[in-house]
C-alpha cells in the first residue's frame, strides 16, 4: 500500500515506498544516511511548510529504521509493525515541526511509532471483543481447539461486514472497533441512546446471522 496524505499545508504526500517492501532487519544498511543536526532542522523545517521533496527525502532516510524500530515495539508481530508504520507516517505529515538536533527528532518518532503500535493493538482487542460479542457459543460441531476455526469465524465476520449496508457497517465499526460512545452516534444520527442501542443490536443480530447461515450452508455443500 503506497502511503499518500495532505498535511497541515494541504500537499498531497506520495512517496514511491511500500509499506510491503523488504527491510533489512538486523543492523543498519550503508544506505541509510542520518542528518545531521543541521540538516534535520531544515529538513524538518521544509517537512513543517509542506515540501514534498522534504518528504521523499524523510522516508528515505527514516523508512526502514522506524519499521525495524516497530519490529520490536511490537515483539515481531510484522502484520501490527506495517500497519502502525502506516499509521506514523500519517501522524508525522499532519504534526511534524521543526526540530533543531536529530536525536530530538529522532525521539519524537519515537514515541508517533510507540502510540501507534499502541492504537493498533487496542483496535484489535476491540475486533476481538466484537467477535466474542457476536459469539457467546460456537455452533454445534464446531472444533473448539482449532486455530484453523476461529480464522474461518474471523473471515466470516470481515466478509459479513463486508456485506453490510455501508451506513450500518461503519455504525459497527465505530462503535466496537473505534470504540465512540453510543451517545455520540445518537446526536449524530438524530435519535436518542435508547434508540441507538436498539439500532446496534438489529445491527449485531443482522451480522451474526449472515455469518451463521454461511457457516450452516458450507457444511450443507
Amino acid at each position: 500500500m503506497i502511503f499518500a496524505e495532505s498535511n497541515s499545508a494541504g500537499v498531497i504526500i506520495t512517496p514511491a515506498l511500500c509499506v510491503d517492501a523488504p527491510i533489512e532487519i538486523i543492523g543498519k544498511t550503508t544506505a541509510e544516511p542520518e542528518p545531521s543536526g543541521r540538516d534535520c532542522k531544515a529538513l524538518t523545517g521544509q517537512m513543517s511548510r509542506g515540501d514534498e521533496a522534504a518528504f521523499h527525502e524523510f522516508y528515505k532516510l527514516y523508512f526502514n529504521r522506524l519499521l525495524r524500530y516497530l519490529f520490536v515495539v511490537a515483539g515481531g508481530q510484522e502484520e501490527i509493525a506495517r500497519e502502525a508504520l502506516q499509521l506514523t507516517f500519517v501522524r508525522v505529515a499532519r504534526h511534524v515541526r521543526q526540530f533543531d538536533s536529530e536525536s530530538a527528532f529522532w525521539n519524537w518518532l519515537a514515541m508517533l511509532a510507540r502510540n501507534c503500535v499502541a492504537d493498533e493493538m487496542r483496535k484489535r482487542n476491540r475486533y476481538q471483543s466484537l467477535l466474542a460479542r457476536f459469539f457467546q457459543q460456537r455452533p454445534a460441531g464446531a472444533d473448539l481447539n482449532s486455530i484453523d476455526a476461529d480464522a474461518r469465524f474471523s473471515e466470516l465476520v470481515q466478509d459479513g461486514l463486508a456485506g453490510l449496508p455501508a451506513d450500518e457497517r461503519a455504525l459497527l465499526e465505530r462503535k466496537y472497533l473505534d470504540g465512540e460512545a453510543v451517545r455520540e452516534l445518537a446526536d449524530e444520527w438524530q435519535m436518542t441512546e435508547k434508540a441507538m442501542e436498539s439500532l446496534l443490536l438489529r445491527v449485531r443480530r443482522k451480522l451474526k446471522n449472515a455469518v451463521l447461515d454461511q457457516l450452516q450452508n458450507e457444511k450443507n455443500d
